[in-house]
């Protein structure tokens, strides 16, 4: 497991000063930059005592392999990494469970955005596979605008076999595939629900698809054959939070 990784984007540092500021070691800002947001990350990172260098554009660019910082970066811990026990525990404390599952997104930019949108529509964790599945790195955090630190991100060993013991706890298991001639506003969300979106492209994985107790699709009217994952994410999400507050 890596020692420390890198920070940066005023969301995500705003959002990790808030929820976890003992894992930040050291902030380094854009030196000349006059920014308010930056100004009071730089104050709440000196109130808990944490080092701050004022640096060159370059040695920025340098830490984060060019990705858009925003004035920006930080050393700090690794976070901590959450499990199947982390989950029951999660679903123990709710009685209307509403779960994200993504089966095989390994772009981060997409993960980022998908965590976001979690996050708005009140999910009460994201669960990915530990192997085919982006990590929770500098890019996710930054993408995500400070969901990354407060949505739990459970990272299970076999998905298939979580979404058994899911369905055991209660939950209704809908995966989202172009084959089925259900849609979305087909079925009825409002119970406790996990929902799985796989892929862009392969979509989910054969057992994942498998052990789903419904597949929907979105209804596509245009030339093109599916959206971006983080976007029919955001459309599934959000249609679940419709039925439920009718």
């Amino acid at each position: 497991m890596a020692q420390q990784e890198w920070l940066y984007g005023l969301h995500a540092m705003q959002s990790v000063l808030e929820q976890e500021p003992e894992r930040v070691m050291e902030v380094m800002v854009l030196k000349g930059r006059n920014d308010e947001r930056l100004t009071n990350i730089v104050n709440q990172a000196r109130r808990f005592g944490i080092s701050v260098q004022f640096c060159q554009r370059k040695a920025l660019d340098d830490k984060v392999n060019g990705e858009q910082h925003q004035g920006v970066v930080a050393r700090a811990k690794p976070a901590k990494v959450l499990d199947e026990a982390d989950l029951d525990r999660i679903l123990e404390s709710q009685d209307q469970p509403l779960l994200l599952v993504l089966d095989g997104i390994t772009d981060p930019h997409n993960l980022g955005a998908c965590l976001r949108t979690a996050d708005g529509a009140g999910v009460h964790a994201v669960v990915v596979p530990k192997d085919k599945s982006a990590s929770l790195n500098g890019t996710v955090r930054k993408v995500a605008c400070g969901a990354a630190e407060v949505i739990p991100l459970i990272q299970v060993t076999n998905l298939s076999r979580t979404l058994k013991h899911l369905q055991d706890k209660g939950l209704w298991i809908v995966g989202t595939a172009g084959e089925t001639d259900k849609t979305l506003y087909d079925i009825d969300l409002k119970g406790p629900t996990a929902l799985v979106m796989g892929a862009e492209g392969k979509g989910m994985r054969r057992l994942t698809k498998e052990t789903c107790d419904e597949l929907v699709k979105l209804p596509m009217a245009g030339s093109v054959s599916s959206l971006n994952v983080s976007v029919a994410t955001g459309i599934c999400l959000y249609e679940i939070v419709r039925q439920r507050t009718l």
